[in-house]
């Protein structure tokens, strides 16, 4: 599958790009990024440099991804989302006299999104932080700490209110306090099933992945 590229995108050198991935117009890639296969980059997005960006991810339109941000697969962001990576920026050195560089350096704090997650449109991702396998943050939050596996996060900052599904489905909604046990939760779209314990979620029936499949046949 061939890589398209719109005219007007500006991609920098040193930059990878998998097959079958689509860039759209006047996106910018900085140098030395990488970004997997069958991926989608939505008009008028920034990428910074050294940015790892895995397979199948869908980046919507008008994104800002900086410096030390790692998205594994299958992740979505929606439009108008921002990462961040430094908790106290300045424009300038102490005095004045100077602006200080852009370069990384030990203020320059790392963000992870985990594989199917999914941030919501106009959310603003802060650092030093991880998003976690499948979680899911809602529209307009301000993420400040790290979001477990599966957990849905609301507001400003964002706050765990429930859990949901692979496919995206809220399967359940937490009270005021997140619940310490849910042996058996059930998705009510799919049916792929869940426990709940001290609000870490547990996969009962995963579904079988491809490289799983292939293995079992094989043998």
């Amino acid at each position: 599958m061939a890589v398209r590229i719109h005219p007007t995108a500006l991609v920098e050198d040193n930059v990878t790009i998998g097959e079958g991935t689509s860039v759209w117009d006047n996106v910018h890639i900085r140098h030395d990024s990488r970004i997997g296969e069958e991926c989608i980059i939505g008009e008028k997005t920034y990428v910074a440099y050294g940015v790892v960006i895995g397979d199948r991810v869908k980046i919507n339109a008008m994104v800002y991804i900086c410096n030390a941000v790692t998205i594994e697969d299958g992740v979505m962001i929606s439009a108008g989302t921002i990462f961040t990576n430094d908790r106290f920026p300045r424009a300038t050195t102490p005095d004045l006299t100077q602006l200080r560089s852009s370069d990384p350096d030990e203020h320059t704090l790392p963000t992870l999104v985990r594989e199917g997650a999914t941030i919501g449109a106009a959310a603003t991702i802060g650092n030093d932080l991880t998003i976690g396998r499948f979680a899911m943050v809602g529209m307009g939050s301000v993420v400040t700490k790290s979001v477990p596996d599966f957990h849905l996060v609301l507001g400003s900052p964002a706050k765990s209110v429930g859990c949901v599904c692979r496919c995206g489905q809220l399967i359940v909604r937490f009270a005021k306090d997140i619940p310490t046990n849910f042996p058996k939760l059930r998705c009510p779209a799919c049916e792929l099933e869940y426990a709940i314990e001290n609000g870490e979620v547990s996969e009962l029936n995963p579904p079988v992945t491809k490289t799983e499949s292939e293995v079992v046949f094989s043998h």
